[in-house]
């Protein structure tokens, strides 16, 4: 029963994850609930095995159907990864670090992305990149050093801030800002695996169901994203932004 409960959360993780991202938004707090009595970092490294999975799969289910920008996101994927890999090393190097006091500033960010997305409804639906092939090259290793960092330390909304970043940055329409998110955010997961796994944080027992589900579900939100375009991605964007929200507040706010 447990088992399944986990499965089922990993499938609608999946789904939302390939779509918009903020999978771990579903998945973490159902095995926080589910497996109260499992250490804290097994759980995080459980949900991230999980996860890479589905990511795979999004990003090369988008990668067959999309032109995504490989000059660009490539090289910012090889620098999310190094920089997730740091993130999470400053955790365990620095004892005293608390990546819980970056809550109230990305819960503010979450608002302002929130309701620039809502109150500009063109943004997203032409794709036009913006940069010459350099400066475009130059700007993915930026985001991909800020966001790799973030991920690692601390999380919550990567996928989110990735998306809007290359939707209002980049100038990239939804469908293959979120095709390119899903390369960087393969990238920052895989960095967090090697970490988990190397200090023997994953429940492989509960992780690897757990994962198979989390493809079926990316595969169903790849294709429907596809079908259904940019508008569809819009609104599910807008509605993981307010589970996002919700949730940060309530975690900033309870305490």
């Amino acid at each position: 029963m447990e088992l399944a409960f986990l499965c089922a959360a990993a499938f609608l993780a999946g789904f939302v994850d390939a779509v918009v991202g903020g999978g771990g938004l579903i998945q973490l707090p159902v095995l926080l609930v589910a497996l109260p009595g499992q250490a804290i970092p097994a759980l995080f490294g459980t949900n991230k095995m999980s996860s890479i999975c589905g990511t795979a799969v999004a990003a090369t289910e988008y990668a067959r159907r999309l032109p995504i920008r490989w000059h660009s996101i490539l090289p910012a994927a090889l620098t999310a990864f190094t920089f997730s890999l740091l993130g999470a090393w400053s955790i365990r190097a620095f004892a005293a670090a608390k990546p819980e006091i970056l809550r109230p500033l990305v819960l503010l960010l979450l608002v302002a992305a929130a309701l620039h997305t809502l109150f500009r409804n063109e943004l997203g639906e032409q794709h036009q990149p913006r940069w010459a092939a350099g400066r475009e090259r130059l700007a993915g290793m930026l985001l991909g050093a800020g966001i790799g960092f973030y991920d690692g330390f601390f999380g919550p909304g990567t996928g989110s801030f990735l998306l809007l970043a290359f939707v209002g940055l980049f100038g990239f329409d939804f469908l293959n800002a979120t095709a390119s998110a899903k390369v960087l955010n393969f990238a920052t997961n895989l960095a967090a695996v090697l970490y988990f796994g190397a200090t023997g944080n994953i429940l492989w027992h509960y992780a690897l169901p757990m994962g198979a589900c989390n493809v079926a579900g990316s595969l169903l939100g790849t294709r429907l994203a596809m079908l259904k375009g940019n508008r569809f991605v819009r609104a599910l964007f807008i509605a993981v932004l307010a589970g996002l929200i919700i949730r940060l507040s309530l975690e900033t706010f309870s305490k």
